[in-house]
C-alpha cells in the first residue's frame, strides 16, 4: 500500500468532515504554504487545499502562517529600502476609476514613501493599477533593486506579484478555474514584503475586517487599518460611512467615519476611462465624487500614520494637499 504524500496531512486536517476536522494552526498552516511554494505539491492537492480553506473561510492564525512562509520564501534586496507605508492592490475596479491611485501618488508627493504590490487581470472587465500607473506614466518595477530605484525617484514604486512571488500569484490565477476566490488574495494582501510600519487594507467582504485585524496582530504589525473599500481596494466609497478597523502596537481598535457626500447613492461610471484620471488631476475636468474619492482616502492613511490625531483635520490636511497639488501628472520623477 503507497505511502501517503507529505503534503495529505494538511488536506486530511481540513477535510475529514463535520466532528473531526479542524483549521490549521499558525505553525502548520507556514509548513503548508512552504510546501506550495516550493513546488512540492501535487495540482489535485492543491486544489483540493484551497477550496476546503474557502468553504471554511481562512482564520487568522492561518493568514499568519500563510504570509509568513511567503515571507520567508522571497528575496529581498540588503539593505533593503526604507518605506512608510505598504499598499496592496489586488480586487480591480469594475464601477468607479482607481481613485486610489492618485491619493497613493499624491501621498508620495508629500514625503510619504509608498510600496504598492499586487495583481492584475484575473477577472475581466476591471481597470487594474498597472495599466493605470502606465497611462499616467509611472513605470512598473521588475524586481526589488527597481523598487528602490523607483522609491528613491518619486517616494512610490510598484511591484507586480507575479515579479515578487510567482507561485502565489499563478494560484491566484486559478480563480477562473475553479470559480472562487482562495486565501491567496488575503495572503497577498498581508505580506508587507519591505517590513513597512504602516499597513493599509482595503477589502470587499466586511467579515474579513477581523480576520486581516486580527492576523496583523498575531504577525507582530506595529500599525494597521483595514477597511471595506470601494470594489476591495484601498479607496473610500465617499458616499457613505465607513467602519475602520485597527491595530497599533499590539491593541486592536474600530472607528467609523462619517460620509464626505450628502448623496448616498453610489454612482457608476459606465465608460471608465482611465484618461479622466490626468484630467481630474490637471483640473481639466471637476468630479465631485472622485475628489472626495481621492482626498478621504488620503485621510484614511494621514490619520493610521499619525500625521493627523483626528479625523477633521486629517481631511483637512488631505484636501491641502489636493488644492496644492503641482500641474504635472503624478507619474514625473
Amino acid at each position: 500500500m503507497a505511502e501517503d504524500h507529505p503534503f495529505a496531512q494538511y488536506v486530511r486536517l481540513l477535510g475529514r468532515g463535520r466532528k473531526k476536522s479542524r483549521s490549521l494552526t499558525e505553525d502548520e498552516a507556514y509548513a503548508a504554504q512552504s510546501m506550495i511554494l516550493r513546488g512540492e505539491v501535487e495540482p489535485l492537492q492543491l486544489g483540493a487545499f484551497l477550496m476546503l480553506l474557502r468553504v471554511k473561510e481562512e482564520t487568522p492564525e492561518e493568514v499568519a502562517g500563510f504570509v509568513r512562509a511567503v515571507r520567508d520564501s522571497l528575496i529581498l534586496p540588503d539593505p533593503m529600502p526604507s518605506v512608510d507605508l505598504d499598499w496592496s492592490t489586488y480586487a480591480g475596479k469594475r464601477r468607479q476609476l482607481p481613485w486610489f491611485i492618485l491619493s497613493a501618488l499624491l501621498l508620495a508627493q508629500n514625503g510619504v514613501r509608498i510600496f504598492m504590490q499586487g495583481t492584475e487581470g484575473h477577472t475581466p472587465g476591471r481597470v487594474y493599477t498597472r495599466e493605470t500607473l502606465e497611462s499616467l506614466g509611472v513605470p512598473t518595477a521588475n524586481n526589488f533593486d527597481e523598487v528602490a530605484s523607483h522609491l528613491a525617484a518619486r517616494n512610490f514604486a510598484y511591484l507586480p506579484l507575479q515579479e515578487m512571488c510567482p507561485m502565489l500569484h499563478e494560484i491566484i490565477e486559478y480563480r477562473p478555474l475553479l470559480g472562487l476566490r482562495s486565501p491567496a488574495h488575503t495572503v497577498g494582501r498581508m505580506i508587507n514584503p519591505l517590513r513597512a510600519p504602516y499597513l493599509l487594507q482595503g477589502i470587499f467582504h466586511v467579515g474579513y475586517m477581523s480576520t486581516h485585524q486580527e492576523a496583523a496582530r498575531l504577525m507582530g504589525e506595529p500599525h494597521m487599518a483595514v477597511f471595506r473599500g470601494e470594489g476591495g481596494e484601498i479607496e473610500r466609497n465617499p458616499s457613505k460611512p465607513v467602519k475602520v478597523q485597527t491595530v497599533h502596537d499590539g491593541v486592536l481598535g474600530e472607528e467609523t467615519w462619517p460620509a464626505i457626500l450628502d448623496d448616498p447613492r453610489h454612482p457608476t461610471d459606465q465608460e471608465m476611462d482611465i484618461g479622466r484620471l490626468g484630467a481630474i488631476w490637471r483640473g481639466e475636468q471637476v468630479d465631485e465624487y472622485a475628489t472626495a474619492a481621492i482626498t478621504g482616502t488620503m485621510a484614511l492613511a494621514l490619520k493610521i500614520m499619525g500625521r493627523a490625531d483626528a479625523q477633521e483635520q486629517a481631511l483637512a490636511m488631505a484636501r491641502g494637499m489636493w488644492d496644492a497639488r503641482p500641474t504635472e501628472l503624478p507619474g514625473a520623477a
